[in-house]
């Protein structure tokens, strides 16, 4: 088997591991993993982990990163938060939260498209880079504390349900749909995918890569500002510090959902897929009584575990 017929399988793959877990939860802990409950904390969790992946993926499928989708989620919540505090709870206020959010997003996109595009600065150390310029900004101008007490249209993005689904799982159910018709069934995304697997090539046949690059950063940085307002919503506060450990979830996520960290291949399909396992495995090793510190050395255990397999001939490993 071919290692490109591997990363063609790679639902299967995830289909087969979810399974795992379901057989085993089931029989560890029948009545508490299928309870509603369970299920309710699985959809609760997953819209910001799931939306921040996809800012992630999509940087990644052009041979990029981007190490700074924590920081510009946090400080895009600080930005939204001071409006959302600090003027009546007004159609123009609710309109005037979201552009500032995006406003700032795109700055911050744009400048990390500018250094990885047009300057040619590498996207690990242009992201770094802008990642710890962002967390030493949103703890100067917080003061390292929370801001809290937002209206009522913030809030109830997080506590409504639609014929019994929460908001914020719709929000992100959504957003997977608009990322796939971008990535899938758009010029624009399949430029990002000539891209990762040949920005040269690319380049030479006519195509703007530098201003594509550019667009990919700053719409990596949008979704960042739709995570902040689940964020936001959910914790009722946006704070400086808030997210940090989903920075390796998300890559995680997109690793495991088939995209290829040098670029050129991987689909929102595979993603959500890989987001639904994590999920279902951190929801389950908490119901078990397992420290979240050592889910976390779990996640990274599966991470270089991938990269390893990844780094060896798959062409030889599946040969029949």
């Amino acid at each position: 088997m071919s290692a490109r017929k591997v990363k063609d399988n790679v639902e299967i793959y995830l289909s087969l591991l979810i399974g795992v877990v379901v057989v085993a939860f089931s029989i560890l802990m029948p009545d508490i993993f299928w309870s509603s409950a369970n299920f309710q904390s699985i959809a609760s969790q997953m819209p910001v982990l799931g939306v921040l992946a996809l800012a992630m993926a999509v940087t990644m499928l052009t041979g990029g990163i981007n190490l700074s989708i924590i920081a510009t989620m946090n400080a895009c919540g600080l930005v939204m938060a001071w409006v959302a505090t600090n003027y009546p709870p007004t159609i123009g206020s609710m309109a005037l939260v979201v552009l500032a959010g995006m406003a700032m997003a795109i700055v911050i996109g744009g400048i990390n498209g500018f250094l990885i595009a047009v300057v040619r600065v590498s996207p690990i150390l242009a992201t770094l880079g802008i990642m710890t310029l962002l967390n030493g900004i949103n703890i100067l101008i917080s003061r390292g504390s929370a801001i809290s007490n937002f209206p009522d249209y913030i809030l109830t993005i997080n506590s409504t349900n639609l014929l019994g689904i929460p908001v914020p799982l719709l929000v992100f159910l959504a957003v997977v749909a608009v990322m796939w018709v971008i990535l899938e069934k758009s010029a624009f995304g399949r430029t990002i995918y000539l891209i990762g697997s040949n920005e040269q090539a690319t380049h030479y046949s006519g195509i703007n890569t530098r201003k594509t690059i550019v667009w990919v950063y700053i719409l990596s940085s949008m979704l960042c500002v739709i995570a902040a307002l689940l964020m936001m919503s959910k914790l009722n506060s946006a704070k400086a510090s808030y997210g940090e450990s989903y920075l390796l979830v998300s890559i995680l996520a997109a690793v495991l959902g088939g995209i290829n960290p040098d670029g050129g291949f991987g689909k929102v399909f595979g993603m959500v897929m890989a987001l639904i396992l994590l999920q279902m495995l951190e929801s389950g090793l908490n119901i078990l009584g397992v420290s979240s510190y050592i889910t976390m050395a779990l996640w990274g255990g599966l991470l270089l575990a991938f990269i390893f397999l990844k780094g060896i001939n798959l062409s030889q490993l599946f040969k029949k």
